[in-house]
């Protein structure tokens, strides 16, 4: 009923900015909130960014101040604009939204974000 779909991964330089797409479509009549996770090899899947319905957001302190976390509820599209991206950003990026009365977190497939030093 619902699918989440990621874009704008890619290989960058570091220093550089990128910013990811991901679109909620199906049955959904609000979401809840939506996160931006990452999983680098070796690593356990951790949570960089999220924000709720009412517009909050927070940070992993790896990523605060130099990640930002936007929604357009409109559209059911959630962003997150990344800059001065590090060799250490390099991961693969999900998508998550928990949506519904009796909330339920959907994922979506992971876009690779690849940062050369």
């Amino acid at each position: 009923q619902v699918q989440l779909v990621e874009s704008g991964g890619g290989l960058v330089q570091a220093g550089e900015s990128l910013t990811l797409s991901c679109a909620a479509s199906g049955i959904i009549f609000s979401i809840n909130a939506m996160h931006w996770y990452r999983q680098a090899p070796g690593k356990q899947r951790e949570m960089v960014a999220a924000i709720t319905s009412g517009g909050s957001t927070n940070y992993a302190d790896s990523v605060k101040a130099r990640f930002t976390i936007s929604r357009d509820n409109a559209k059911n599209r959630a962003y997150l604009q990344m800059s001065s991206l590090k060799p250490e950003d390099t991961a693969v990026y999900y998508c998550a939204a928990v949506i519904g009365i009796y909330p339920y977190k959907y994922w979506g497939q992971g876009t690779q974000v690849t940062v050369s030093a």
